[in-house]
């Protein structure tokens, strides 16, 4: 089996490792995220976390914590095995020699290079997923938003095509490039960083998976410590009417937030995020990892 290949078919098992253990968190941080801001003297619909989580299984029941998993199910194979498999390619492409280590800050640019590739397909999946995700919250405010009620990934789909056309699956592109490529730039390079020095030089072969599970954790975590104001700007654009759009774009929402919120909008839905990279980056490097050496 070539490295394309190899790549591509660990990747994939990664992919589904991050999103099974992932995914009600990040439930619970687009319902943060996009719930509207509350009038003076009002209390917002969520107080936090815990209290979403609390809402979402009272309303919905446990599934709804998995609300809006089709969509990124049914594209986290390609998502990550491109992710993965583009990495690969650059790092081939950036070795000096077949099999020579490379330095972190090449393991950087490996990320960025991997990031740019699945943003393409990240934005489309994650507009259905976070208009899915966010119905309820914005429903219970009557927001024009979610007038209709999405039966699921494949009826979003057909709505958006009918009101805005194919573009209209990419709206929020400019901050998924935003958030993918310094994200995955900070992952792998982190991810990188930490093996190096928990195996005292370059050669990581003989990590054991505590190991592995560490590294992916902390690389997962510094994915959003590094970007997580952009990927708030994304969701509520890509949640945003496209017929009478409250924001006109990227820095238009960013000021808005500010304006209304102050810094502490941007990191809505902060807490779940976090909580769900490290396990779930933890799981997806180790099932990748352990995949990939199994093919040789």
């Amino acid at each position: 089996m070539g490295d394309v290949a190899k790549d591509l078919t660990a990747g994939t098992v990664g992919g589904a490792a991050q999103l099974v253990v992932g995914h009600p968190f990040d439930t619970i941080k687009v319902k943060l995220q996009s719930q509207p801001t509350p009038l003076p003297g009002q209390a917002p619909r969520y107080s936090g976390a815990m209290d979403a989580v609390r809402q979402t299984i009272a309303a919905e029941g446990p599934r709804g914590l998995y609300k809006g998993m089709g969509a990124p199910l049914a594209t986290v194979a390609a998502f990550n095995a491109v992710l993965f498999t583009v990495r690969g390619q650059m790092e081939g492409l950036l070795r000096s020699e077949p099999g020579a280590p490379l330095s972190v800050g090449q393991q950087v640019t490996c990320g960025a290079g991997a990031g740019v590739a699945v943003s393409f397909l990240a934005c489309p999946t994650e507009l259905i997923k976070c208009r899915l995700q966010a119905q309820s919250s914005l429903a219970g405010a009557g927001a024009a938003t979610v007038a209709v009620k999405y039966g699921g990934p494949i009826d979003v789909a057909k709505h958006v095509l009918s009101e805005a056309g194919a573009r209209g699956l990419f709206k929020g592109l400019i901050p998924t490039l935003a958030r993918e490529v310094p994200g995955n730039a900070a992952m792998f390079g982190v991810y990188e960083a930490v093996k190096m020095y928990l195996a005292g030089g370059h050669d990581t072969s003989s990590l054991g998976r505590g190991s592995l599970i560490l590294a992916g954790g902390i690389g997962g975590a510094c994915f959003w410590g590094a970007v997580y104001p952009t990927d708030v700007v994304k969701s509520v654009i890509q949640i945003d009417d496209f017929k009478a759009p409250k924001y006109s774009g990227s820095i238009d929402a960013f000021k808005k937030i500010l304006a209304t919120e102050g810094v502490k909008g941007l990191y809505k839905g902060f807490g779940p995020a976090m909580g769900r990279s490290v396990p779930a980056n933890a799981a997806c490097f180790l099932a990748y990892e352990m995949t990939r050496s199994s093919l040789g």
